[in-house]
């Protein structure tokens, strides 16, 4: 089970700076290696997760497995959108949350990342995500993306 952080109220003039950000932090944390604010901001420049969806864009920025320590998800709805390149070209996109994966196990990470794209296609998801009072933010991320699947009924 991955640990959730959650930070609002903050403001980024670059997505250099919110990655930073989100490197110190997890670092502080002890959630990942040293190695990871570097290899968070090559992953980046490399494979932007700026995604344009139906009212709103998200970022879904992470590195490799091999830099985390501990599966964690950092969510941040910063009070400004901030503009990330898009993961499907090269503009950019002002995206209105960051949702950081540290990912331990790969196999993990994928699956996360198909649970992540198809709650938040659901614009209602979104919607309710960034309106949501600072308070609830969490418990609302952990009800609809995190909530482990139905088992199957017999």
């Amino acid at each position: 089970m991955s640990q959730l952080f959650v930070r609002t109220g903050i403001n980024f003039s670059t997505c250099q700076q919110a990655l930073e950000h989100i490197g110190q932090e997890m670092l502080a944390k002890g959630v990942v290696h040293e190695s990871y604010p570097q290899a968070l901001m090559a992953r980046e420049a490399s494979f932007p997760t700026g995604i344009a969806l139906e009212n709103h864009a998200v970022a879904i920025p992470h590195c490799e497995a091999v830099h985390a320590k501990s599966p964690a998800i950092y969510l941040i709805r910063p009070d400004t959108p901030v503009a990330f390149q898009r993961a499907d070209d090269d503009d950019d996109i002002a995206v209105s949350l960051i949702i950081a994966l540290i990912v331990e196990n790969p196999s993990a990470q994928l699956k996360l990342l198909r649970r992540l794209f198809s709650e938040l296609q659901n614009p209602g998801t979104l919607d309710a995500l960034l309106g949501a009072a600072d308070d609830r933010l969490a418990a609302l991320f952990q009800e609809t993306i995190m909530m482990t699947e139905p088992c199957a009924q017999a």
